[in-house]
């Protein structure tokens, strides 16, 4: 069909008829019109069979997804302590408590935000409003709140928290009830012979932490 003979407005209602957008000038309008014009190639249909045959042709039985050092930089199971059913209900029930346990923030933590962020500070004021139990007060920290005191001090996990800062603190310790922390103040030459050591033992590190930044000692 001849586009350049025809005015805008042939052109226009031809495109209307096609559902095609109408803006621009002649030449865009018969532009438009001729991309319309030309066939289009219906895509070939592919069975979901087809699709499984070419998937399995990629791969051969021999080859693997991932080498076996590759796995285990991707995952690493964490390893969990021996506890009696005693011990599992305790720490249970612990964590139910845990969740009703309210927030117990210093007073006027929310007026100043260094104090928000200071924990708990018990109120000495004569005049306190918190320490004189006034309503619509934070609550304190008081005696009922404590927990079972049989698992008090365990980690959620059930393990022992050991704090160490030197790979001879390891030295001794039982992998079955006791999980290290290594200390903030370790530098990362320390930090990873204690971890070399911990694996070599059998121990958890509740901290760990990848040693990736320039200049860091593996």
């Amino acid at each position: 069909m001849e586009y350049e003979n025809m005015t805008v407005a042939q052109l226009k209602e031809l495109l209307r008829e096609a559902n095609l957008p109408v803006s621009g000038n002649k030449s865009a309008l018969i532009e438009r019109l001729s991309e319309n014009d030309t066939p289009v190639e219906s895509p070939v249909e592919v069975s979901a069979e087809d699709e499984v045959e070419d998937f399995e042709d990629t791969f051969d039985e021999e080859d693997d997804f991932f080498d076996e050092d590759d796995w285990d930089d991707i995952h690493t199971a964490r390893q969990k302590p021996v506890l009696d059913e005693e011990t599992k209900a305790q720490l249970a029930t612990r964590a139910a408590q845990m969740k009703k346990q309210p927030k117990f923030r210093r007073q006027e933590w929310y007026r100043y935000y260094r104090l928000s962020r200071t924990g708990w500070r018990k109120p000495k004021g004569m005049q306190s409003k918190q320490r004189l139990n006034m309503k619509y007060r934070t609550p304190m920290a008081r005696v009922g709140y404590g927990k079972i005191s049989a698992v008090r001090g365990l980690h959620p996990s059930g393990f022992e928290d050991v704090l160490v800062n030197q790979p001879s603190d390891l030295d001794g310790l039982d992998p079955e009830r006791q999980a290290i922390r290594v200390g903030a103040s370790v530098g990362n030459r320390k930090r990873a012979k204690i971890h070399d050591r911990a694996d070599d033992l059998g121990l958890r590190v509740l901290n760990r932490r990848k040693i990736t930044r320039k200049g860091d000692i593996q």
